[in-house]
């Protein structure tokens, strides 16, 4: 069962959000992966990560199927 993802709207400075694409891209992810990965990180070293926190999903399109773990047949 899938989980339905928030949508939020975020204000950052331009200088920031441009720091932050650049390191996204040197990671190889999206900017909204990397702010993900940022809070989420900054979550778990508060100690404050929700038990029931889905995982972080993987890079590259959704499968089509609703299993993220299972791969989609060809």
């Amino acid at each position: 069962m899938s989980r339905e993802r928030k949508k939020i709207l975020l204000r950052l400075d331009p200088a920031v959000h441009d720091a932050l694409a650049r390191w996204a891209g040197d990671e190889l992810r999206s900017t909204n992966a990397q702010i993900e990965f940022l809070l989420r990180r900054a979550l778990a070293d508060a100690g404050r990560m929700p038990g029931d926190a889905g995982r972080m999903r993987r890079p590259g399109r959704p499968p089509k199927n609703d299993d993220p773990d299972e791969t989609p047949e060809e």
